[in-house]
This record gives structure tokens, C-alpha cells and sequence, in this order.
């Protein structure tokens, strides 16, 4: 069994399997992680925003908390909208993929060890996943990880000079299947149009679901974006990549009869 097998991202209580589970908060509200995530690092903007993410209050266990108390000072960055970050000097030179959304961090992780010479900027909200992902990496002497925390619209929009990214991966992001949130997806127009002008010519976007509306949904509007172009020939979905693990979430849902579309498609040049 891989090291990154052993988390429990079914339960937010199980990154390793030790310790109880620890509140986000100490007395009175106090944070319980100094020097760690701060609860709403982009607080200031008070943006009248339409959000594609809505943050889980789920328990930390001891291990999570004590990973965030450690490492964040030194692979942690909230997204507060008040600095461009300086990518070279945060990776020491490499090419950088942007992660939108990564859970527990298993799958994360497991890209990162598999490509050291890549660096893997990967931003969620969820604070055990952030606990775990810290974890991970340094159980596995991963330095080319960094963890953010907050909004990744406004880590795109503020924080990223043009032409700064080397791809994007967007995993099974909420799918926000009732008719009425599917304002609240991602992957709109106005998304692409943000993240084309943060990569690379020829960068990779990448996106993966198992919600066959969502995958068509993806599909159309990727296709009538003039700032991308899809990899397959025949314009439809394309096999699952050697590079993106197969989770155990998505071995349950292949399983059940769940359909997992990836979807590949290129930043274009000029």
C-alpha cells in the first residue's frame, strides 16, 4: 500500500488515525492554530460575489492540527488579495500546476511525488484537507508543495501575474446539481477567460467529474471558449491520464455505475 493510502479522507477524523478530533477554535473563539490558515484571509473585499464553494465545518484531528501549527509557516499561504506571489521564488525555479480544490490531498500528494520537477499550488478551503495535504508531503519529503487558503478566483484575479501558470487542474468540483446552484459551477465563461490569462501557451487545462451533467456542461463551454482548444481530435472526453491517481472515492463511485469524464484542453497561443 502507497504512504498516501494510509489517510482516511472518508472521515474527517482519520488522517492517520491517531489522536481525537481537535475544534478549529480554542477559548472564546481563539484560533487554535497560531501562524496558521486564517478563517477568511480576503475578509476585506466583502465581494458581492456568486461563490462556487461553500466551506465545511468538519473536526481536525490531532495530527491535522499539529501538521497546520508546524508547516504552515512554511508551505501555507492564505489568499488575501494583497501581494502577487513570486511563483520562481516559491518553487525554486519549477514549472507550477494550480490545484482548485483538493480534499483530503491524497491524490495531491500522490502527483506531487510522482513529479518532482513540477510544483503544486493547490487551494481549498476545507482546514483538515489543508492539515492532511501538510502532512503528506512531509512524511514523504515533498518540497515542491505549497498549500493556500481561501477564495482561488481571487488567488487568479490578484495574486497571479499573466502567464504564470504551467497548467490547472480542477478535480471533481461540486456540482452543484440542483438547477438553481448551477450559477454557483466553477467552470463558466467568465472562469476561463481568468484562468487563460494566467497560463502558459500550450498549458493544460485539466478537469475531471462524475457528474455526467456537469462533464456536458464542461464540454460546451470549454469548446466555445476561443482561448482554449480540446486535445482530442474528435472534440469529446478524454481517457483518464496515466498522471491523475485513481482515488478510492473514485474507485467506489466506478463501482456504483458513476461515469468519470476528464477533460483535457489546451491555453492557445496569441
Amino acid at each position: 500500500m502507497s504512504e498516501f493510502e494510509n489517510t482516511t479522507a472518508a472521515s474527517p477524523q482519520g488522517d492517520t488515525g491517531r489522536g481525537a478530533a481537535a475544534a478549529d477554535t480554542g477559548p472564546e473563539g481563539a484560533p487554535r492554530f497560531p501562524g496558521g490558515p486564517a478563517a477568511d484571509p480576503a475578509g476585506a473585499h466583502h465581494e458581492r460575489r456568486i461563490r462556487s464553494f461553500q466551506p465545511r465545518r468538519s473536526r481536525v484531528t490531532t495530527g491535522q492540527a499539529a501538521a497546520l501549527r508546524r508547516l504552515w509557516p512554511v508551505w501555507g499561504l492564505d489568499i488575501d488579495g494583497l501581494r502577487t506571489l513570486d511563483l520562481d521564488a516559491m518553487f525554486g525555479g519549477l514549472p507550477v500546476v494550480l490545484e482548485i480544490g483538493f480534499g483530503m490531498g491524497e491524490a495531491t500528494a500522490r502527483m506531487a511525488a510522482a513529479d518532482q520537477g513540477t510544483g503544486v499550488l493547490a487551494v481549498d478551503v476545507h482546514t483538515p484537507g489543508q492539515g492532511n495535504l501538510l502532512g503528506l508531503a512531509e512524511r514523504a519529503g515533498l518540497d515542491n508543495v505549497r498549500v493556500a487558503n481561501g477564495d482561488a478566483i481571487i488567488l487568479l484575479r490578484e495574486m497571479l501575474p499573466p502567464a504564470a501558470l504551467d497548467g490547472i487542474r480542477v478535480y471533481f468540483p461540486d456540482p452543484w446539481p440542483k438547477k438553481r446552484h448551477h450559477k454557483r459551477r466553477l467552470l463558466q465563461p467568465e472562469f476561463l477567460t481568468l484562468a487563460a490569462g494566467r497560463l502558459k501557451p500550450g498549458a493544460l487545462l485539466h478537469c475531471a467529474t462524475d457528474w455526467e451533467p456537469y462533464a456536458e456542461q464542461m464540454l460546451e463551454v470549454l469548446t466555445g471558449h476561443p482561448d482554449f482548444e480540446n486535445t482530442r481530435a474528435d472534440g469529446g472526453y478524454a481517457p483518464r491520464p496515466a498522471f491523475r491517481p485513481l482515488t478510492r472515492f473514485e474507485g467506489q463511485g466506478l463501482d456504483k455505475g458513476h461515469v468519470v469524464r476528464d477533460l483535457l484542453f489546451r491555453r492557445r497561443s496569441g
